[in-house]
């Protein structure tokens, strides 16, 4: 991200070389940047009066409140790698648990902690 002096700085060069007769494209092409951000950073200044980024967060800043804990992921792996369910796969391990009236997470969520721990693959005597 390009912080607010080096965007000021930015346009004020493009400004300096567009009055001396380069192109606006060239110059935007000189100094990084497309000529749509140049036009972005102008059309906020023209309607907030400064140029600061207003983007929403990013994706991976996100947090997510009904995300397992590490205690929750434990337990599943903990059931994965217990004797009886060693060589099953989740498909077969969570309605086996259900019936048993007990739920640790859903099929997907069993598949993804293995994947994250490497044991996705072919499971104790199926290997």
């Amino acid at each position: 991200m390009i912080s607010l002096e080096m965007k000021q700085m930015a346009v004020e060069s493009i400004r300096e070389a567009s009055d001396s007769g380069a192109t606006e494209r060239r110059a935007c092409e000189l100094a990084g940047i497309s000529c749509r951000t140049l036009r972005r950073w102008r059309e906020s200044v023209r309607i907030h009066g400064d140029m600061a980024d207003r983007r929403q967060k990013v994706a991976s800043e996100r947090t997510y409140p009904q995300a397992l804990t590490e205690t929750e992921k434990q337990a599943v792996l903990d059931a994965c790698n217990s004797a009886e369910f060693r060589s099953l796969p989740p498909s077969q391990i969570v309605p086996i648990l259900a019936d048993r009236g007990q739920y640790l997470a859903s099929e997907s969520s069993f598949y993804r902690i293995l994947r994250a721990t490497g044991q996705a693959s072919r499971r104790g005597r199926a290997a």
